[in-house]
């Protein structure tokens, strides 16, 4: 396997950039509303976003230095009140939080340039934006400088105060409902990425239960020319191996009979196939029986 190795700082920054963005990727976007000291209203989003904590309920972005060493609008405008509304991307909105990145004169507003619905917020004086799933009325509680060069982060971490989310994108139990929301992300150039249906899945969480690990399971398994990292790890979460009489029942069943005659690569197809489904278990029953008969 060849690997190349650079030194960030043998870089110019958009170089930099480039390979940071596309590496630390996909990135949430955190479309922040702000206003300034005399009430103007700015729009703008930033993909250097997360969550940080949920007690007490903490979000933090991070503004970039611009290229000639000013501050964006978006910054300068919660260092003058020390509020923000973060609200939330999906694909339905996507193209027109892209137009409100357009770096436009202080004192536009990016809600009217991008057709975005204004809304008052409840606790602080920037407004949300109506089109979005989740809004988050924020306190800043600190800016944090990282340098003063074109491209350096300022930290601006963020207290929730109050949050809003529409209700169609909730489930039965009034919890936000992932396979709804649709959420975007930003990749590296001018690649986006969204969350829809068909590319989410689940995986069960390993604190849930003490799973025996991969190194637990028989070396046939662990060195598997069919099964993938990402198989032997859902393997790997269960908890206890199956019992002796379990894994030689599966001998009368057809399906499984058919791929033991045919060979040990068969069976591993097989099980895999269970593990693509679910099926963990069960899957873990095939290949032990193929243990069993090297």
């Amino acid at each position: 396997m060849s690997i190349k190795t650079i030194d960030p700082n043998a870089l110019s920054i958009p170089e930099r950039q480039i390979y940071l963005q596309s590496a630390v990727a996909p990135r949430p976007i955190a479309f922040a509303s702000t206003v300034d000291a005399e009430g103007n209203v700015n729009l703008s989003p930033f993909s250097y976003f997360n969550l940080f904590g949920s007690n007490p309920p903490i979000l933090v972005f991070s503004p970039s230095v611009k290229r000639d060493r000013g501050i964006k609008n978006s910054h300068e405008n919660i260092l003058e009140t020390g509020e923000v509304c973060i609200n939330i991307v999906n694909y339905p909105m996507v193209e027109q939080m892209s137009l409100a990145s357009t770096e436009y004169d202080k004192g536009v507003n990016e809600f009217i340039k991008a057709g975005f619905t204004q809304v008052p917020s409840t606790l602080i004086q920037a407004p949300r934006v109506g089109e979005s799933p989740v809004a988050f009325e924020c306190k800043v509680l600190q800016v944090l400088p990282l340098g003063t060069d074109p491209g350096a982060g300022n930290l601006v971490i963020c207290h929730v105060l109050l949050m809003h989310m529409q209700e169609q994108y909730l489930d039965e139990h009034g919890h936000l409902d992932t396979t709804k929301l649709d959420l975007v992300a930003r990749m590296g150039g001018n690649w986006y990425t969204h969350a829809s249906r068909d590319t989410l899945f689940e995986i069960p969480k390993p604190n849930q239960n003490k799973g025996i690990g991969i190194d637990a399971l028989p070396e046939s398994i662990r060195n598997s020319t069919v099964l993938t990292g990402n198989n032997l790890g859902r393997l790997g979460n269960i908890e206890t191996l199956p019992n002796p009489e379990e894994i030689v029942a599966l001998r009368s069943v057809p399906e499984v009979a058919k791929a033991l005659n045919e060979g040990l690569e068969t069976l591993h197809r097989l099980a895999q196939k269970r593990l693509e489904v679910g099926q963990t278990e069960e899957a873990l029953k095939l290949l032990m029986l193929g243990e069993k008969e090297v």
